[in-house]
């Protein structure tokens, strides 16, 4: 599959996309603002990988792993080309003391994507590089081009509102 991609073979490039759509899609969705975006992201980022399959090096890694950070990465940048990341408040350790609650496990996935895509960007992106990929705020700050304080900031900011929209659902 992957020396067909690498001769442009359209039929390898298609099993290799159907063979990661439905994750990498995933992860587009949870960095963009509705379907047709992340539809953008996922795609620009297949083009990505075509054309840099051939740094690929399965001794490094598996193929899927490689995909799953170009395809972040590249959600990563359009949210930078979108200049999303402009805050700058600087705050304390206190910001990581706010805890979701238990609720998150009563609600679908979809119903959790969808109060996560109405935070903004920024802090959209630094809560799913955080809370879901794992990264930590110094890796967040270089990736995003921030500083550690914004990082944290940024996930108080997302728990905070998310706590906000779970009581709202609550309430309901």
């Amino acid at each position: 599959m992957i020396k067909g991609c690498l001769t442009n073979n359209r039929q390898a490039q298609e099993k290799l996309y159907k063979s990661y759509y439905a994750a990498m899609m995933n992860i587009c969705l949870r960095y963009s603002k509705s379907e047709d975006d992340a539809w953008d992201m996922l795609n620009t980022g297949f083009l990505k990988v075509y054309k840099s399959l051939y740094s690929f090096d399965e001794k490094k890694g598996s193929l899927g792993v490689w995909i799953k950070r170009i395809i972040t990465n590249n959600a990563i940048d359009i949210l930078r080309k979108l200049n999303y990341q402009n805050y700058t408040t600087i705050v304390t350790d206190e910001a990581e003391s706010v805890d979701l609650p238990e609720v998150f496990s009563r609600l679908a996935c979809n119903d959790i994507l969808a109060l996560v895509r109405q935070l903004p960007a920024a802090t959209q992106a630094v809560f799913n590089l955080h809370t879901v990929e794992g990264y930590s705020h110094t890796e967040i700050a270089k990736i995003l081009g921030i500083t550690d304080g914004t990082s944290r900031w940024h996930l108080h900011q997302a728990k905070n509102k998310l706590q906000e929209l779970i009581k709202n659902i609550d309430a309901e």
